[in-house]
C-alpha cells in the first residue's frame, strides 16, 4: 500500500510567471485590481468555460466537416491534430510572452485570437479550416500555461476553491459544447452555425479581459517589458537529461493521446455502430461531464501519498475497460464505457498535473517540468487522432484502432509506475 500523508498541503499551482519580477507600474495595477476583484474572477470563469469549447464542439460534427470538405478519415482527424499540435508549440512562447506584454494583455490577446481561429475554420477554402485550427490551438496554449499562475497570484488565500471552480468551468464548457452541437447545427442550419457560434463565447470573454489588460499596462513607458527574469532555465537540473522528467513527460502525453483520439473519434465510433447522430454527441458529453470525478478526487489523494504508482494504474485501469467496453458492445454499454473513460480521463490528467510539482524539488523546478511536459505531450497526444484515424481508414473498421487505444492504456500504467516513484528532480530521493 502507498504511505500516506494526512498532514499534506494542498498542492501547490504551477505559476508559469514564477521566475519573474513584475515591472513595478504593472504591480501597482495589478493591486487595484485585486483591490475589485469581481472583474478578475468573471474573467477567469469566461476564460476557462472557452478553454475546451472550441474543440469538443467539432467531434459530434466531425463527418458532416469531412463530407463538405470531401476529407477522408485521415485528413478529417487534422481538424483535432493541429490544434493540439499548437497546443504544444504555444507553450513555449507563453511565459516569453507575459514577460514582454503581462498575462492580463496575453489572455486578451489569446481569447481574440480564439474569436479569430473559431471564425476561420468555417471559411469556404478547405485551407483555412486548418488554419483556423491553428489559431485556435495556439490561443489555448496561452490560456493553459498562464491561467494556473494567474490564480495563484490574484487568489493566493483561495487557490483551492479558485482552482475548484477554473476546473469546473472548463469541463462545463467542453459539456454543454459537445452537447449542444447537434442542436445548435439543426437549429442553425448546418454544421458552420454551430461552431462559429462559439466564438461569441470568446468575444465576450476578450471584452471582458480588455480592461484588466488596459489597467495592467498603465503606466508602463512605450516599449518597456512588464516583468523581468530573476532566473533562467539554465538554472537548475537539465530536464532533458532527467528519466524521471521524460517518465512525467510521457505520462502527460500519453494520458492526452487517449483523451484527444476519444475527443475526436468517440461520436463517431457509435453512429458508426448505429446510434443516432444526437445520442452520440450526448453520450460524448457525459463523458467530458463526469470528468469532474476524477479532475477532483484523484489530485487530492495524491497529494496525500509519497507515491502515486497505483493511482496512476487504476486511472489507466478505468480507462482500459472504457476501452475494451468499445470492443465488444459500444453502443448497448455506451454510457457505462462513457463514464469510465470520463473518470479516467480526468483523474489521468489530474495526476499528470499534480505529478509536476510532486516530483520537483522547487517551484523553479516545477514550472520548467510543466512547460517541458505541456510542450512534448500535446506534440506527442496529436499523433494520437490522426494515426487511429489512418488505421482506420485502411481497415475499413474500429476493431484495430480501438485495440491500439488499449494498448496506450496499457502503456500509460506502466509510465505510472516510474513517474508516480517517490522521487524529486532537483530534490533528494
Amino acid at each position: 500500500m502507498p504511505e500516506t500523508r494526512p498532514d499534506a498541503p494542498l498542492i501547490d499551482l504551477i505559476d508559469a510567471e514564477e521566475d519573474l519580477v513584475a515591472a513595478p507600474p504593472v504591480a501597482a495595477a495589478r493591486r487595484r485590481l485585486r483591490a475589485h476583484p469581481v472583474l478578475v474572477l468573471a474573467g477567469i470563469v469566461l476564460a476557462a468555460l472557452n478553454m475546451r469549447a472550441a474543440l469538443a464542439g467539432v467531434s459530434p460534427l466531425l463527418s458532416e466537416i469531412g463530407g463538405h470538405f470531401h476529407l477522408a478519415a485521415t485528413a478529417s482527424s487534422l481538424v483535432t491534430t493541429i490544434p493540439l499540435a499548437f497546443m504544444g508549440l504555444g507553450s513555449i512562447i507563453a511565459p516569453k510572452l507575459a514577460r514582454r506584454w503581462g498575462t492580463e494583455t496575453v489572455l486578451c490577446a489569446a481569447l481574440v485570437l480564439l474569436c479569430g481561429g473559431i471564425v476561420l475554420r468555417i471559411a469556404p477554402p478547405v485551407v483555412a479550416l486548418f488554419v483556423g485550427c491553428a489559431v485556435v490551438g495556439t490561443s489555448i496554449a496561452l490560456l493553459n500555461v498562464l491561467m494556473p499562475g494567474l490564480i495563484k497570484r490574484d487568489f493566493p488565500e483561495r487557490a483551492a476553491g479558485m482552482t475548484a471552480l477554473y476546473s469546473t468551468a472548463m469541463i462545463l464548457g467542453a459539456t454543454v459544447s459537445a452537447a449542444s452541437a447537434v442542436p445548435l447545427e439543426n437549429a442553425l442550419g448546418g454544421w458552420q452555425g454551430s461552431l462559429v457560434s462559439w466564438s461569441l463565447l470568446a468575444a465576450v470573454a476578450a471584452v471582458v479581459w480588455f480592461p484588466q489588460a488596459v489597467i495592467a499596462r498603465r503606466g508602463t513607458s512605450h516599449g518597456a517589458a512588464a516583468a523581468s527574469p530573476v532566473r533562467t532555465n539554465e538554472d537548475g537540473p537539465k530536464l532533458s537529461r532527467s528519466p524521471l522528467a521524460w517518465q512525467v513527460t510521457l505520462f502527460m502525453g500519453s494520458q492526452s493521446l487517449i483523451a484527444y483520439v476519444t475527443i475526436t473519434w468517440l461520436p463517431t465510433i457509435f453512429t458508426d455502430n448505429g446510434m443516432g447522430k444526437g445520442a452520440a454527441g450526448l453520450v460524448f458529453a457525459f463523458s467530458t461531464l463526469v470528468q469532474m470525478v476524477g479532475s477532483f478526487a484523484v489530485p487530492m489523494l495524491a497529494g496525500r501519498m509519497r507515491r502515486q504508482r497505483l493511482l496512476g494504474v487504476a486511472v489507466s485501469g478505468l480507462m482500459a475497460c472504457g476501452v475494451v467496453g468499445l470492443l465488444v458492445a459500444p453502443v448497448a454499454g455506451a454510457w457505462l464505457w462513457a463514464a469510465l473513460l470520463g473518470i479516467g480521463q480526468g483523474g489521468a490528467l489530474g495526476l499528470a498535473l499534480t505529478m509536476m510539482v510532486l516530483r520537483s524539488g522547487d517551484a523553479h523546478t516545477a514550472a520548467r517540468l510543466s512547460g517541458m511536459a505541456q510542450t512534448w505531450g500535446y506534440l506527442l497526444a496529436a499523433a494520437g487522432p490522426l494515426a487511429l484515424g489512418a488505421v482506420h481508414q485502411a481497415t475499413g473498421g474500429w476493431t484495430l484502432p480501438i485495440a491500439l487505444l488499449l494498448a496506450v492504456c496499457g502503456g500509460l500504467a506502466l509510465l505510472a509506475l516510474g513517474a508516480g516513484r517517490d522521487r524529486r528532480i532537483g530534490g533528494g530521493a
